[in-house]
């Protein structure tokens, strides 16, 4: 992969640029760091950025007050060009205003995310972008809506059986639950039991724990 750049939008280093930064790049406090942030509110060393068959992976390095990408909470995560890093008071925008653009125009033809209920044109300022996506859950969803992620290669045998079972686990969970909506008659408002309503916040809470398995895996 090649050298990345990341932007700091938020912090006491706001306004700083690091380009040219080839992986593996670790963010923290302390000296010894690729970043060094000047934010009490970092741990000393942070997180990790480094290079996994053609990945670029983010592993929070068991930071006291932990890290998100475009505002989620996370320990491991796969970049992606214009995602926004939050690691104390301090957010970075990681791919610079030309690597953005590029991203941007692929997605714009075959998505509504140029312009949307947020009211960006995302052909603007890419910070304006960011800042609007920091606090808008919606618009993080529209991301996703646009650009899914990619299933994992390179599996064992064993590793895509078990990947099948969990997906089809939970494409079952939720036909069953879909089934049981009831739309009204102009088919504007739709409406779930209560009990399959509980049923779906089960199934976010194991999904939610899978999550931790799979990034805190010396927790269990």
């Amino acid at each position: 992969m090649n050298a990345i750049t990341l932007r700091v939008l938020d912090g006491s280093d706001r306004g700083r640029v690091y380009e040219g930064i080839a992986p593996p790049v670790t963010i923290g406090r302390e000296e010894g760091n690729t970043i060094q942030l000047n934010d009490e509110r970092v741990s000393r060393f942070h997180i990790k950025i480094q290079e996994d068959n053609d990945n670029l992976v983010l592993t929070d390095l068991e930071s006291t007050n932990g890290t998100k990408v475009n505002g989620e909470e996370i320990q491991l995560r796969i970049l992606r060009i214009g995602d926004m890093i939050s690691v104390g008071r301090s957010v970075l925008l990681l791919g610079s205003r030309e690597d953005i653009a590029k991203r941007v125009s692929k997605l714009q033809p075959n998505s509504h995310l140029s312009r949307g209920d947020s009211g960006l044109d995302l052909s603007g300022k890419v910070e304006d972008f960011a800042k609007k996506a920091k606090h808008d859950s919606r618009l993080q969803a529209r991301i996703y809506d646009a650009e899914p992620p990619e299933l994992p290669s390179r599996l064992s045998p064993g590793q895509a059986a078990q990947l099948s079972e969990l997906l089809e686990y939970v494409h079952i969970r939720l036909r069953e639950l879909v089934s049981d909506i009831h739309a009204d008659r102009k088919g504007e408002v739709v409406e779930l039991d209560i009990r399959q309503w509980q049923y779906l916040l089960d199934l976010q809470a194991r999904v939610s724990e899978y999550l931790r398995n799979i990034g805190h895996p010396n927790d269990f």
